[in-house]
């Protein structure tokens, strides 16, 4: 095994290395001079963070809000300041030519209609993750990025977080040895992340102030329930995945980055075994994903917050002939084989600033960013896939150059779905 000497003077260098690279980043940003006009379009919650985060970085312009919910979208108008435009159609956002481009932090149902039509419009594209609401119209987003030369960054803010960096250019030098395992998990206690929904029963109308017709939009028409709105969100196949495809795909990415992006098969079981509240997906999940030179363990609970490894609620371990890395947003750790301490711990440098100057960089110069459309498309696959052989309840293989299910028209029809008019992709 390698020296704890030998891990804690690589990791000073390359820490080091990676520092250095992110801090050229914000003054090559910083001192572009071209100033760059945002539109945010879903400014609640993470929207709304974006929105102030952007605020604060130099030659950045916030020129227009929209939400369909009337108090996020004061909100939002209020920290952007004076004479920003405000409105609850996203169209309006992309009809200003001194918009250059747009970022999108509504619910995943409704990433890939406004991306789209942004793009269309010759705006680039933040977009939060997972990319699409379904592997299509992750598809359709890179295929429109690669043909009107568009910029777009996925809020996949690991790629541009210094430790991760570090973490995966060891892995791709072989530090570990080889890689024949990983396992990448998130736990929460029954009032963590999505704790108990209840069963609120439907309501007459929404209330006053939502807009909740172009809420749905492409989904399917529903009765109003306080549940579908905001956050739990999640927690319905007509607007997202659950946790599996909202908080995996940022485990995904960092595995595919560091081992390759190929998925031969999957197979997924799980269900609701702690709730018995409104939710459709499920509290409870494994999966298990075949790769061509390694397999992938994920694991998703609700029911408790028991950590494997340090203390996070989330975390990645890869298993190498040498060493066992394991990672998560707080630091990460090289443990070489057969020891039981850590030779090597490199902790966070933070991750949110980076992505941000990373994407207005990439506007400025028209280069690749951390997280481009691509990246963001790969990462979503396996989560979609997972809840995909979840609901049919059986494996899938899957042809990654295609990107098409082999043999199983139930869960091919689950790639894509159906929009409700005049909410078309």
């Amino acid at each position: 095994p390698m020296s704890r000497k030998a891990f804690s003077r690589r990791s000073f260098m390359g820490a080091c290395a990676a520092g250095t690279a992110a801090a050229r980043l914000a003054a090559g940003a910083a001192g572009a001079g071209d100033r760059v006009n945002l539109g945010f379009i879903g400014t609640g919650g993470r929207g709304g963070f974006h929105l102030a985060h952007f605020k604060s970085l130099p030659d950045t312009g916030l020129l227009g809000v929209c939400d369909v919910d009337a108090r996020h979208l004061n909100a939002a108008a209020q920290t952007a300041g004076p004479g920003v435009l405000k409105t609850m159609d996203y169209r309006e956002i992309l009809d200003r030519k001194d918009i250059d481009a747009v970022v999108i932090s509504t619910p995943d149902h409704w990433h890939a209609i406004p991306a789209l039509r942004a793009m269309e419009a010759g705006k680039d594209v933040y977009v939060e993750k997972p990319l699409g609401h379904n592997i299509a119209e992750g598809r359709a987003i890179v295929a429109a990025a690669e043909a009107g030369k568009r910029i777009v960054q996925i809020g996949l803010q690991q790629r541009s977080g210094p430790h991760f960096i570090e973490a995966v250019r060891r892995i791709r030098a072989g530090e570990l040895g080889k890689v024949s395992c990983v396992h990448a998990w998130n736990a929460w206690s029954t009032t963590g992340m999505g704790g108990d929904l209840g069963n609120p029963p439907d309501e007459a109308r929404a209330p006053e102030g939502i807009d909740y017709d172009r809420w749905l939009g492409p989904a399917p028409l529903r009765p109003f329930n306080p549940r579908r709105l905001h956050f739990s969100f999640y927690f319905w196949w007509d607007y997202a995945g659950g946790m599996v495809s909202d908080w995996g795909v940022h485990l995904f990415d960092i595995v595919l980055w560091a081992l390759g992006s190929d998925i031969l098969s999957v197979a997924a079981t799980g269900g609701r075994h702690v709730f018995k509240d409104c939710r459709e997906t499920p509290d409870t999940v494994d999966a298990v994903f075949e790769c061509p030179d390694y397999i992938m363990a994920y694991s998703m609970r609700h029911g408790s917050g028991f950590p494997y490894h340090g203390a996070m609620d989330h975390g990645i371990m890869f298993f190498g002939t040498k060493a066992m890395l394991r990672i998560d947003r707080a630091s990460f750790e090289i443990f070489p084989e057969g020891a039981r301490e850590p030779a090597l711990t490199v902790k966070d440098q933070g991750q949110d600033q980076h992505h941000k100057l990373d994407f207005l960089a990439a506007v400025r110069s028209r280069k690749k960013p951390a997280a481009d459309a691509l990246c963001g498309h790969l990462a979503a696959i396996p989560g979609h896939l997972a809840n995909i052989s979840l609901r049919v309840g059986r494996k899938l293989v899957w042809d990654p150059k295609t990107e098409t299910i082999a043999g199983d028209r139930e869960a091919s029809a689950l790639l894509a779905r159906e929009y409700r008019a005049p909410y078309t992709l």
